[in-house]
């Protein structure tokens, strides 16, 4: 079926006969539309053409207020369902300190636990152009020190003057081991 706002309903229907289908999914079978629609009429329900495109177009006798709202919250339901994925962004230079390194990488470490995606990027200033080879080994070590949680899913491409590379979590639910610990954790703190 289509949307709501594709649907003719009632005297938006122009064609001249329909396929008339009942409220409880019965055929009723070919009839004039100005029948139909005295039938739908006195059931206190609407014609909606479901099917404009069939010979002849087919429609249904129902609540047209009602399948629009169950529709919509369908929608509703549909798009809460839907999980939403965040890229965060860790910046590295290619002078980057192990201390500085190592905080870095317990942020995208964070994030890919989280269930983020996460864009690692090295920009080189001035002369640092002429050594990418650096900038690729600090990329490359980070997204090493994160196999265990996540993937390479785009390797170190360099874009002008900075590398990027991207991370996703392993799994779609990369979370769950986190929670487990920590439910565990508290498991033991009651004993």
């Amino acid at each position: 079926m289509g949307t709501a706002k594709e649907l003719s309903v009632n005297e938006e229907i122009r064609a001249a006969e329909i396929r008339v289908v009942d409220e409880d999914g019965s055929q009723l079978g070919i009839m004039k539309t100005q029948d139909a629609k005295k039938l739908a009429f006195d059931k206190g329900l609407d014609l909606v053409e479901i099917a404009p495109g069939a010979e002849p177009p087919v429609c249904r006798i129902m609540d047209f207020g009602k399948f629009r709202f169950e529709k919509e919250k369908k929608q509703k339901e549909a798009k809460k369902k839907q999980q939403k994925i965040d890229i965060k962004e860790i910046q590295l230079s290619c002078r980057i300190d192990t201390h500085d390194f190592e905080t870095k990488l317990n942020h995208a470490r964070k994030f890919l636990t989280a269930g983020n995606k996460v864009k690692v990027s090295v920009r080189f200033k001035g002369r640092e152009m002429n050594h990418t080879s650096i900038g690729l080994e600090v990329i490359n070590k980070l997204g090493e020190a994160c196999t265990d949680i996540g993937v390479i899913e785009k390797p170190a491409v360099l874009d002008g003057r900075q590398m990027l590379m991207f991370l996703a979590p392993k799994t779609a639910s990369a979370a769950k081991p986190k929670k487990e610990k920590q439910q565990r954790d508290k498991g033991e703190d009651e004993q």
